[in-house]
C-alpha cells in the first residue's frame, strides 16, 4: 500500500517498523473497516442524546444540568475510545507471519506464523459486501491460537488473493520456512543411502558365457 502524496511514510508503516524482524517486510498492512464503527456508533449516540436532553431539560437546574453533561460527555468520550482503538489496530502480513497491533496506551502485538496456518476462510456478509468488508478465519496446526479471526477487513476479496498467495501459491513464494522468530531452521541432513556392493567376482559353480555371446 503506497504511503501519503507528500512522501510521508503511512502510519502503518511507522507501527510495523516497530514488531517486524530485520529484513521482513510488510507484503499487506491495512486498519479494519470503518464499519467497525457502526456498533459504538449506534450504542454512543442514544445515551448522549439523553445527556443532552437532560442537560437541556432545566438549564437553571445545576444537579440535572451536571448530571445530562456527564451523560454527554462521558458518551462521546467512550465512543471516541472506541475510535481510537480502530485507528491504532493493524492487520499486517509478510511473508513469514500475521500480525494484529492494538491498544493505545498499552500495545499488544498478536501473532501466527505463515506456516502453521493449514486453511483461510473468507466470509462476506450482505452488509459487508455493500460497504466492502469481510472476516478472515485462520484455521492452524496444533494448539488453539489467539489470532484466528480478524473481521472487519476492507477490500476482503483482494486480501484474501494477497494472503492466499503467500500461504498456498507456488508464484509467490509461499510461506518462508524458519522458526516463529523468523529465524532459519537448521538444516536436516540427508538420509545416506545404502550401499550395494556389486561383487565381480565369479560364483562357484555358476555356468560363464563367453563375451559376446
Amino acid at each position: 500500500m503506497s504511503g501519503p502524496a507528500d512522501g510521508r511514510p503511512p502510519r502503518w508503516a511507522k507501527d510495523a517498523a516497530k514488531y517486524l524482524l530485520p529484513g521482513e517486510q510488510a507484503v499487506v498492512a491495512t486498519r479494519r473497516h470503518w464499519a467497525v464503527l457502526l456498533s459504538p456508533a449506534a450504542r454512543a449516540l442514544p445515551v448522549f442524546a439523553i445527556g443532552v436532553w437532560v442537560l437541556t431539560l432545566d438549564p437553571d437546574n445545576r444537579v440535572s444540568a451536571g448530571v445530562g453533561l456527564l451523560v454527554a460527555v462521558g458518551a462521546l468520550g467512550w465512543f471516541a475510545l472506541r475510535a481510537g482503538e480502530w485507528w491504532m489496530r493493524h492487520f499486517i502480513v509478510t511473508r513469514r507471519r500475521v500480525l494484529l497491533t492494538s491498544g493505545i496506551v498499552a500495545r499488544t502485538v498478536t501473532l501466527l506464523p505463515l506456516r502453521r496456518i493449514t486453511d483461510l476462510t473468507w466470509k462476506e456478509t450482505l452488509l459487508g459486501q455493500v460497504l466492502g468488508y469481510g472476516t478472515f478465519r485462520f484455521e492452524s496446526a496444533g494448539s488453539q491460537q489467539a489470532l484466528s479471526q480478524i473481521t472487519y477487513l476492507p477490500r476482503a476479496d483482494l486480501l484474501y488473493h494477497e494472503v492466499s498467495g503467500l500461504l498456498f501459491g507456488s508464484d509467490h513464494g509461499g510461506a518462508s520456512s524458519g522458526d516463529d522468530e523468523g529465524n532459519p531452521e537448521p538444516a536436516v541432513p540427508r538420509r545416506q543411502r545404502p550401499r550395494v556392493r556389486h561383487d565381480t567376482q565369479p560364483i562357484p559353480g555358476a555356468r560363464q558365457d563367453p563375451p559376446g555371446a
